[in-house]
């Protein structure tokens, strides 16, 4: 796996982890070399305990998270596109002239285009068009991956960037709303507290088709550094947060698996298969 080389690109610090958190650090741990892109420091966020962060440090603390969190899955490189967070639908935060939604789009596509063809990735990962839950930083990244993935490979576009880099496939991580239920199913029978997931269902819906997934993974074997991953994002996941209500091997059950649907090029009809590399000429 030495030759593999995969990119993630998000919005937040912690964006990293839910869906995808155990296949980095598998890939990484056999040798691929995995880099992410994020393009904000989250200081939008919600902070669990004010001993960790006030809102003028939350960036810089969100940025050391998120390093953390990098060291624990085995990320060699995170850059920061330094783009303040523009927060959740419908807040304050998405008038704010240096939020990432209100970037110059061109601009976001061109540093984007430059990273992939300096790291010429195999694979990329990013949100799917709904960015998960509908925040609206998770569908900007979306947009401007996929803007950026053929303008990389177009040479006549800003050769200043680098060399042209075709990238052959583009993952989205599939949160699936199975897995949620099957969270919401263990805390209500440990009679703890699920009202959380009414207001989740409300934005995710019915979530992403099964049978528009494409690839399915059992990280079974990195799932507890996917977990660890968690607590480094201390600020964001505290003591109430819903992934810290089982018991952490009970967690390892329900997201043992992880899930992803090809997005570039046009999936082959009825293909699924394990390896996000599989059959790729490296």
């Amino acid at each position: 796996m030495e030759n593999q080389r995969l990119l993630g690109l998000f919005a937040h610090p912690d964006d990293e982890i839910l869906g995808l958190g155990g296949t980095l650090a598998e890939y990484a741990q056999h040798g691929t070399r995995v880099e992410l892109v994020v393009t904000t420091r989250g200081e939008a966020g919600e902070i669990a305990d004010p001993a960790l962060a006030t809102p003028e440090n939350l960036a810089s603390v969100r940025e050391q998270e998120m390093l953390c969190s990098a060291r624990t899955l085995g990320v060699s490189h995170v850059t920061f596109l330094g783009y303040r967070d523009s927060g959740m639908d419908g807040t304050e935060d998405n008038k704010n002239p240096l939020a990432y939604i209100n970037s110059d789009s061109a601009e976001v596509t061109a540093r984007l285009v430059e990273i992939i063809r300096r790291f010429r990735p195999h694979v990329i990962l990013t949100f799917e068009p709904y960015g998960g839950y509908g925040h609206p930083d998770h569908i900007a990244i979306h947009h401007h991956t996929l803007t950026a993935v053929p303008a990389a490979a177009d040479p006549s576009y800003r050769p200043d960037l680098g060399a042209a880099w075709s990238v052959p496939r583009v993952f989205y991580p599939i949160v699936r709303v199975a897995t949620l239920l099957t969270m919401k199913e263990r805390m209500a029978a440990r009679g703890l507290d699920v009202s959380f997931f009414e207001s989740l269902g409300q934005r995710v819906g019915k979530g992403w088709p099964d049978d528009q997934i494409h690839a399915v993974r059992d990280v079974g074997g990195t799932v507890w550094k996917k977990l660890a991953a968690f607590r480094c994002h201390a600020t964001q996941f505290g003591p109430e947060s819903i992934f810290r209500q089982l018991p952490e091997a009970e967690m390892a059950e329900v997201l043992r698996y992880e899930y992803f649907a090809q997005a570039m090029p046009e999936p082959v009809p009825q293909k699924t298969f394990s390896d996000l590399f599989a059959d790729l000429p490296l």
